[in-house]
C-alpha cells in the first residue's frame, strides 16, 4: 500500500501542469520582488511629492491620519494597491501572451462532414445516403 502511495505521489509531482504552477510560483515570488522595488523607489516617491508626505522618517506615501489615538497609515494601504494593480496588469499581458503563443501552431480543427440531411417532405433527420424516408417512407431524389 505504501508503494501505491509513494508511486501516486511521484505521478502527481512529475505531471506537467504541477511543475508548470511550481516554476510559476518561483517566478512570481521573484517578479513581486521586482515590482516592490519599483513601488518603492520610484511610485510611493511620486505620490509622496503629489501628497506632501515626505518626513524625517523617509518616504510616506499619503501619510496617516489619526482617530483616538490609532494611527492608520493609509500610505502603506494604497502602496500595497498600486503593487498588486501592477503585478495583475503584468500577469495578465504575460498569460495573454502566453495563451496567443500556443494558438499559433494549432491548425483548426476540420469541420466534419454532416452526417444527415432532412426529409423534404416531413422534415425528420435521416441518414445522408438514405434514398428513402424511414418515418414518411417517400422516396428522395438524387442530388
Amino acid at each position: 500500500m505504501a508503494k501505491g502511495f509513494i508511486g501516486e505521489f511521484k505521478e502527481f509531482v512529475m505531471r506537467g501542469n504541477v511543475m508548470d504552477m511550481a516554476v510559476g510560483v518561483i517566478i512570481g515570488g521573484a517578479f513581486s520582488s521586482i515590482v516592490t522595488a519599483l513601488t518603492d523607489s520610484f511610485i510611493n516617491p511620486l505620490i509622496a511629492v503629489c501628497t506632501g508626505g515626505t518626513g524625517e522618517d523617509g518616504v510616506q506615501i499619503g501619510g496617516q491620519f489619526v482617530i483616538n489615538g490609532v494611527a492608520f497609515n493609509y500610505g502603506s494601504f494604497l502602496s500595497a494597491v498600486i503593487n498588486f494593480l501592477i503585478i495583475a496588469f503584468i500577469l495578465f499581458c504575460m498569460i495573454k501572451a502566453v495563451n496567443k503563443a500556443m494558438s499559433i501552431g494549432k491548425k483548426p480543427e476540420p469541420i466534419a462532414a454532416p452526417t444527415t440531411k432532412k426529409c423534404p417532405f416531413c422534415k425528420s433527420e435521416i441518414a445522408i445516403e438514405a434514398t428513402r424516408c424511414p418515418h414518411c417512407t417517400s422516396q428522395l431524389e438524387e442530388k
